[in-house]
């Protein structure tokens, strides 16, 4: 049969505490006689006569010292037993809490912390298992959150879909050019978000290739002002480029980097109905930051803090026209901190909002 910590610890302190007094008798056993042996013949040198009782006082003094020792034994052995008893007890009693905690977390109840403990290392132990548990619990409700979220946004187009192929199929409406073009749309938003998942799936696990190299992105900035150009109308917002004539080199994924701008521009555009959208660019320090800013309807301040979470919108009636998934900011996000940079936004409620982010220089 196995011995258990708490066993193992009482024996290796009653092992430690034999060798020790094993050890002391022994020495003294050699030792003391000897030295009580000189001390008399100092004594005689001294001018005292000890010569004739020189014997019993040896035999006394052994007499003397196998009572005390045997004593000593008996109270250290009882005094040290005790003491090991208690400490293994008090040790045994944390690594309890611990086990039955961590059996608690692993059934699910993800709130279960271990309680702070005056040993420094099992207090160290439980402070880190605090922290994880505290992680994992996050990751757990984040997860929760994005099944809801992601129930909820597929549950709109299927149920549009559905609501059309049942009408379609009970004769309730005519098959028309207009209805397939409604069904074509939901299915594409369907598309849409499937997709988006995938790649912020791939994005947070660290998946999607990244190739950086050394480019300049000046060109990059003249091809979307001219592509975002002739998408709006007239009566539209501007698209402004401000960006020196030359721009430093970045250590950047190119493809990854058109990617976060056209979904920075693609929201400007769908929250600014007048005024502008600049997209500006600049260096600071060892970087090269690119701002998109528009004139738009603004995000509250309350609201910021959300902005790059996945499914959070602006405006939640106005984008589910416009087929936002929610998603776009969340996987630009991941995009710049994979090319090692990052983003942050600023904005004002009823102003516009500024986007800007940030790459390493070449």
């Amino acid at each position: 049969m196995k011995m258990g910590l708490r066993e193992r610890l009482f024996l290796s302190h009653l092992v430690v505490m034999l060798v020790g007094v094993a050890s002391l008798v022994s020495i003294s056993k050699i030792s003391s006689p000897r030295l009580f042996v000189l001390h008399l013949e100092r004594l005689e040198n001294r001018g005292f006569d000890l010569i004739n009782i020189r014997t019993e006082l040896v035999t006394g003094f052994e007499l003397a010292w196998q009572r005390s020792t045997i004593w000593s034994v008996l109270v250290g052995t009882t005094a040290a037993g005790g003491l090991s008893y208690w400490v293994s007890r008090r040790i045994m009693r944390r690594l309890t809490e611990m086990e039955q905690i961590t059996q608690k977390f692993a059934a699910g109840q993800m709130d279960a912390r271990l309680p702070m403990s005056d040993i420094a290392e099992l207090n160290g132990l439980g402070a880190s298992f605090n922290r994880m548990a505290a992680s994992l619990e996050g990751v757990e409700a984040r997860r929760r959150e994005v099944i809801g979220d992601m129930t909820h946004e597929l549950r709109t187009p299927l149920t549009v879909v559905r609501g059309y192929l049942e009408e379609l199929a009970d004769g309730e409406i005519e098959a028309s050019p207009e209805i397939y073009r409604r069904l074509a749309k939901e299915t594409r938003r369907l598309e849409r978000l499937v997709n988006d998942l995938q790649e912020l799936s791939k994005a947070e696990a660290g998946y999607l290739p990244i190739n950086i190299q050394r480019v300049n992105l000046r060109p990059l900035l003249e091809s979307l002002v001219e592509k975002f150009t002739d998408q709006l109308l007239e009566d539209g917002p501007v698209l402004v480029l401000e960006c020196p004539s030359v721009l430093p080199p970045v250590l950047a994924d190119i493809d990854r980097t058109e990617q976060v701008l056209v979904n920075l521009l693609g929201n400007a555009v769908r929250y600014t109905n007048e005024g502008s959208i600049t997209i500006r660019a600049g260096t600071d320090a060892s970087q090269l930051w690119i701002a998109v800013i528009d004139t738009g309807i603004g995000i509250a301040p309350e609201n910021l803090p959300h902005v790059f979470e996945r499914f959070w919108r602006a405006d939640q009636s106005r984008d589910r026209h416009s087929g936002g998934t929610g998603i776009g900011l969340t996987i630009s996000r991941r995009l710049i901190e994979l090319q090692g940079g990052q983003i942050q936004v600023e904005s004002v409620l009823g102003v516009g909002s500024t986007f800007r982010f940030f790459l390493p220089l070449a």
